[in-house]
């Protein structure tokens, strides 16, 4: 019987992408206030940490089960998108960094 193949998340676009996002999004929440710590700049990180992860967990899957997990990524990326929205209307972000 022949093992199933999975996928190799390092060499996945999306998850190299998604790696991309959460070092940028580190960097953009160095300039936070600090009052935004524990709330919207450790949310935004969560999330962003957690579209790369999802894929990479999802890839040891079933294919089933890696689109679920490609789903929760894309979720993540949602919510990472209206955070950053509230972070640029607080204008903790530029809109040049809420474009990036």
């Amino acid at each position: 019987m022949c093992a199933k193949q999975r996928h190799n998340y390092k060499n996945l676009k999306i998850w190299k992408l998604g790696l991309e996002i959460t070092n940028d999004i580190s960097d953009i929440l160095l300039n936070f206030p600090k009052h935004e710590r524990y709330d919207l700049s450790s949310q935004i990180s969560r999330c962003s940490v957690s579209m790369p992860s999802n894929i990479a967990e999802g890839s040891s899957r079933t294919d089933k089960s890696f689109k679920y997990y490609l789903d929760i990524s894309l979720g993540s990326s949602f919510e990472l998108g209206t955070q950053l929205l509230v972070a640029n209307y607080r204008k903790y972000i530029n809109n040049e960094e809420l474009k990036k």
